[in-house]
């Protein structure tokens, strides 16, 4: 299993989670962040904004799923601007449910 964390611009959120739903993915957990990347927040006139509201989503889905995930996040949430966010692929050795207690 992996866990992909997408930070993507908040106002892209409904075209992501449509996009992984076509896919057929539609568990994961979002969280309103702050943040910056490499552009280190933006200025607009004489206000620097060195943190910028973004939203992060995170899904745990099978090794075969992964390209399908990545896919669906990077063309749902491309704007073609900096800022359009990031993708973490990490490897997930255990998952359990809390109901039943039993590892997935």
């Amino acid at each position: 299993m992996k866990l992909i964390k997408a930070v993507i611009r908040p106002e892209k959120e409904t075209d992501v989670i449509q996009g992984l739903e076509q896919a057929g993915l539609s568990a994961l957990t979002k969280w309103d962040v702050l943040g910056r990347g490499r552009q280190k927040g933006i200025q607009v006139g004489a206000a620097i904004y060195g943190e910028l509201s973004k939203l992060c989503l995170m899904l745990v889905v099978k090794d075969d799923e992964v390209q399908k995930a990545v896919d669906a996040i990077l063309t749902s949430g491309k704007t073609g601007h900096p800022g359009d966010g990031r993708i973490f692929v990490s490897e997930v050795k255990e998952a359990y449910t809390i109901r039943t207690g039993k590892a997935d």
